[in-house]
């Protein structure tokens, strides 16, 4: 991201705290959140694909979740809203992944490791770090805000999009339907982009 889009951790925590969904948008502008609730399954498009380099120097492939609930999060160690969200996701990922759940947060930080490692340890965050690029955020549309999450399925389809902020009820309850359903057999992670049309996966 260009310096001129990064958001001090103070004026965003202010700013999240007051309008609830805000977010760090390369518009400069409040980016609302996607609709409430879960995209019906028969609706819902596979996630796309990737292979990144998580915190210890591992490749981690996202088809390798299939199976499991994942929340993906893209997010930036400059960025206050995302700062909001982590530690919810941090008890989500101790809670319910007995349950199936896996929390995956990749950093769009420019300045790399370098930053995000040290942000981990701070924080001691328990869920795993990926680092990403523009290829990977370009198959989910860009990532145009932040943070940008995605709720995908057990069977590797996008069921939800949150860009900003949103409440952690919110996460948690779509979470835990996503846990209760059942998977279905059909091939996911097909790598085509999640956003085929300008209403994509929302």
């Amino acid at each position: 991201m260009p310096a001129a889009l990064r958001c001090t951790r103070s004026l965003w925590i202010v700013l999240a705290l007051v309008l609830g969904l805000s977010a760090c948008s390369s518009f400069g502008t409040r980016v609302e959140a996607a609709e409430n609730g879960l995209k019906p399954a028969a609706q819902r498009k596979a996630a796309p694909d990737f292979t990144l380099e998580d915190s210890r120097g591992q490749k981690v492939k996202l088809s390798s979740y299939r199976g499991k609930v994942v929340v993906l999060d893209f997010w930036a160690t400059w960025c206050g809203p995302c700062k909001i969200e982590i530690p919810w996701f941090m008890e989500f990922e101790r809670d319910l992944k007995p349950r199936g759940l896996a929390v995956l947060g990749v950093s769009m930080d420019d300045d790399g490791w370098s930053v995000v490692r040290p942000y981990i340890e701070e924080h001691k965050i328990n869920y795993r770090i990926l680092l990403g690029n523009d290829q990977v955020a370009g198959l989910y549309g860009g990532v145009d805000a932040m943070p940008t999450t995605f709720l995908i399925d057990r069977s590797g389809r996008i069921a939800a999009m949150h860009e900003g902020l949103v409440s952690k009820d919110e996460f948690k309850n779509q979470i835990v339907q996503l846990l209760d359903a059942r998977a279905e057999l059909r091939a996911p992670y097909r790598g085509e982009p999640a956003f085929l049309t300008a209403g994509g996966a929302r």
